[in-house]
């Protein structure tokens, strides 16, 4: 775990003039890891920030080491063990300031090292906890985890930005809240795209979730027909290598790698391309489609995870089947020779983002920080009246 706070964050001094407000301190990866988890929690706590009802924190769950300690963060591995007990003391630090815990959530390993601990952090300080987890792969984690369920259950609410994930909460006993993910359309610039070209863009990380080899041979067959189409993959991961021998393997030709992008190089990298490809095998609500539909990009996508419950199919998107890149070939063809079909998905996707905007969702989470602390008042008010 390596990295900082939001770069977009301005520091500003926790004052005790500003007790009145509701406290509400995030916990979450900051920008030093790029994902969407990142980007969700820079952009929630800086709108939190200009709520005049609220008091708005910051912990990353990959804080900055100084000095020489540093370089120990590049290291796999040896990064966690050095950085997640200076998680861990600033949780035992800055916990008790705030009255309510925002905690972004993965699965797995992930899980252990950052939630759980913020968790038990608010219940050592009787502080109220959203647990606002995020993975694609949260039926895995419920069924092979079998205390995954209990631990979640520290939590006082359940935070997630889809309705897939609710059902999937639903499956184990858990009570989930749908809030959606933030997509600052004004970050995305849209443009017209008529008639659209053959270049394509691919920015899911080069892990195997997201299987990038499906669209790669996908592009084989594009490319195929049409010899002067483009790909542009942006991302990293364990897989760069092999991806990059892959697309040698096949032969093809104008494959750009980009490697690690940042959100702030994001929309240049969208505006560069045409249609939007997603192949992955493992997903929830991917903020890259939100992104691609804010921009004007089609999108043909794998039906992984929660990806229907975002994507209506012949309506905002074309869906094909998990590793069928036959069948996501011919749907990018048929995008390019069909324009009339092309305009109205791109039409309809752009009228689908007003849901994500913050003016959207800014009044679900309030409401929810402020119920869980109305909550919590309630029950120290019959605890005291028993006593």
């Amino acid at each position: 775990m390596t990295g900082a706070q939001p770069s977009l964050e301005k520091a500003r001094p926790e004052s005790p003039k500003a007790a009145a407000r509701l406290r509400v301190l995030i916990v979450a990866p900051s920008l030093g890891i790029l994902g969407g988890q990142a980007v969700q929690a820079a952009d929630l706590y800086n709108r939190l920030r200009e709520e005049p009802t609220l008091e708005a924190g910051f912990l990353p769950v990959n804080p900055a080491l100084p000095g020489p300690l540093r370089a120990l963060q590049r290291v796999k591995y040896l990064r966690t063990l050095v950085t997640w007990p200076v998680y861990c003391l600033s949780l035992l630090l800055r916990v008790p300031r705030y009255d309510v815990l925002h905690v972004f959530s993965a699965s797995y390993l992930s899980f252990v090292l950052a939630p759980l601990p913020a968790m038990l952090a608010g219940r050592l300080y009787r502080r109220k906890v959203v647990l606002n987890y995020h993975s694609g792969e949260a039926e895995d984690h419920l069924r092979r985890w079998r205390s995954a369920a209990s631990a979640i259950r520290l939590a006082d609410s359940i935070a997630v930005p889809s309705s897939y994930l609710v059902d999937v909460f639903r499956q184990f006993g858990l009570q989930a809240r749908a809030i959606f993910n933030i997509v600052e359309t004004e970050r995305f610039p849209f443009r017209e795209r008529n008639p659209l070209r053959p270049v394509f863009l691919s920015n899911r990380n080069l892990e195997p979730m997201y299987n990038v080899a499906c669209t790669l041979r996908a592009f084989a067959l594009i490319q195929r027909r049409i010899p002067d189409a483009r790909l542009i993959v942006a991302g990293y991961g364990s897989q760069r290598s092999q991806l990059e021998a892959l697309a040698q393997e096949l032969g093809l030709r104008d494959v750009s790698f980009l490697g690690r992008v940042t959100p702030q190089e994001m929309p240049q990298v969208y505006d560069q391309a045409d249609i939007y490809l997603n192949s992955s095998e493992i997903d929830n609500m991917p903020l890259s489609i939100l992104e691609a539909f804010a921009c004007g990009l089609p999108v043909v996508t794998t039906d992984a995870g929660g990806i229907p419950y975002v994507v209506e199919h012949g309506r905002t998107g074309l869906i094909v089947g998990k590793g069928d890149y036959r069948a996501m070939a011919d749907a990018a063809l048929r995008l390019l020779e069909d324009p009339a079909l092309a305009a109205a998905l791109i039409r309809n996707a752009r009228r689908e983002c007003s849901k994500y905007r913050w003016e959207s969702v800014r009044q679900q989470w309030l409401e929810l920080y402020h119920g869980v602390e109305t909550d919590a008042r309630q029950m120290a008010s019959a605890a005291g009246g028993k006593a």
